[in-house]
């Protein structure tokens, strides 16, 4: 996933994306110059931070 798709799933601004990822915990992956992310680790951000 892109980080424009990152933050249209999370509806969070591009900026925020780019601003976080690391802090999330999220494992972004360098593609030449351009930072991808696979859907699962977005998706098991998500769990590890939904509230019961």
């Amino acid at each position: 996933m892109t980080p424009e798709d990152v933050s249209e799933y999370l509806a969070v601004p591009k900026k925020t994306v780019y601003a976080c990822w690391k802090s999330w915990g999220l494992k972004g992956i360098r593609v030449g110059k351009h930072l991808r992310f696979r859907e699962r680790s977005v998706e098991d951000y998500l769990t590890r931070n939904t509230v019961a």
